[in-house]
This record gives structure tokens, C-alpha cells and sequence, in this order.
């Protein structure tokens, strides 16, 4: 019994070292606002962002430093601090790099870092699909926060609350215009939901096959014992 014990201990310790920040209930997503058609060399350009707390609400209190930080093929990063903007959650910063790919990652104060995307210098923006389990639907019950000035893809704070459900899923951003072909913008299918069980899903399963397979195992083998 001792040695079962400790073998659950072990599978439980790995679980828990296996979850996602957002199983545990503390994670934010970076959403950028529509960002230009094409970036040159040595040119300074302001990108504006939301940190949006469970994908769809701004963070009440103090968040820290917020930023977008940008890493070379070298792994040399970059870090441009976000200033905050009138509304809640927002944030602008201004960035001038060297020719180059990078990946963007937002800085988001006290939540950990969420990868956005890849920026390539000349070309654009390509954004990272948002993991669905990344987005928490919001209740139709719950007010809407956003004003005429809101992140890409959600409605407007008069419209119905049950919008703010379905937006929530998704969040979206118009196509910059001149957007070079092959990069994608904070678009339409690129931000959908993906059918399908989760990464978390599937680690939940696995490891309640371990433990089952585990304790089959000791019953066997307490029970061949003479």
C-alpha cells in the first residue's frame, strides 16, 4: 500500500508539473490592434496591444509592466515597454528593428509572457492561432466592458451581451490594408477555435490511463503474492 502511495504521489507531482498556465486559472492573451501592411529595416513603427485577462476581459488592478518583446533567429531579445492607453487593458509601444525574423511575444505584467506571433523585417505581422482553452466564454449576464475604442473583434458595450459570447471565442481584426501576401493578419479562421480535444485533454487522459494502468498492476501483482 506504501508503494502505491508513493507511485500516485510521483504521477500527481508530474500531472501537476504537466498543466498549462491556463489550467491553473491565471493567464492573459496579447491581441494586437491592426498592425501596418509591411515593416522596413530601421524604420520606427507604433504597434498598439490589448492584455486581455482569460482571453476577453481587462485585468482590475495593478498589472505590472506590460511590453512586446521580440527575439532574433540569434535568441537575442528585444523588449519594447507598453504605454498604457486611456482604456483598460491597452496598451502602444513603438518598435525599430533591423532586417530580420522575430518572434513576439507579449510582456504581460504579472501573467506570464503569451506568444503572439512572428514578425519578419521587410514583410509583416503573421499572428499564432489563440489556443481555445485559452479564451473563456464569457456568461450572457456579464457586462460588457468595451466602448467605442475595443480590441479587435469585440462589439461595442450597447450591443446585445449575448454578442459578447460569441466574440469572445473568436476575436478578430480587419486585414490591414496592402498586407503582404502570405502573412496573416489578427484574422478571421487564424483566431478560430480548433475542434477537437485540447493539449490538456489529451494530457488529462494519458495520465489517467497511467494511474489506471498503474493500480491494475499492484492488484495483480499484491495478489500473485502467495
Amino acid at each position: 500500500m506504501r508503494k502505491f502511495m508513493v507511485i500516485l504521489a510521483a504521477v500527481a507531482v508530474l500531472f501537476a508539473g504537466g498543466l498549462p498556465a491556463s489550467a491553473a486559472g491565471g493567464w492573459a492573451v496579447t491581441y494586437l490592434d491592426p498592425v501596418p501592411g509591411a515593416f522596413a529595416p530601421g524604420t520606427s513603427y507604433t504597434i498598439g496591444f490589448w492584455v486581455l485577462q482569460h482571453g476577453v476581459r481587462p485585468f482590475e488592478g495593478d498589472l505590472g509592466t506590460t511590453g512586446l518583446k521580440l527575439t532574433d533567429a540569434t535568441g537575442r531579445p528585444m523588449t519594447f515597454e507598453g504605454t498604457p492607453l486611456p482604456e483598460a487593458g491597452h496598451y502602444a509601444t513603438a518598435v525599430n528593428l533591423p532586417k530580420g525574423t522575430y518572434r513576439i511575444e507579449g510582456v504581460q505584467g504579472i501573467f506570464p509572457p503569451y506568444e503572439v506571433g512572428t514578425l519578419t523585417v521587410p514583410g509583416g505581422v503573421e499572428i499564432r492561432p489563440v489556443p481555445p482553452e485559452m479564451v473563456r466564454n464569457v456568461g450572457a449576464g456579464e457586462k460588457n466592458p468595451w466602448g467605442a475604442v475595443r480590441p479587435p473583434g469585440f462589439p461595442e458595450g450597447e450591443g446585445d451581451p449575448e454578442a459578447l459570447v460569441g466574440a469572445s471565442a473568436a476575436p478578430t481584426a480587419a486585414a490591414p490594408a496592402a498586407s503582404p501576401r502570405g502573412v496573416a493578419s489578427q484574422a478571421g479562421a487564424a483566431q478560430e477555435p480548433v475542434a477537437g480535444l485540447s493539449a490538456y485533454s489529451l494530457l488529462l487522459a494519458a495520465v489517467g490511463g497511467a494511474l489506471v494502468t498503474l493500480v491494475t498492476l499492484l492488484a495483480v501483482g499484491g495478489a500473485s503474492r502467495p
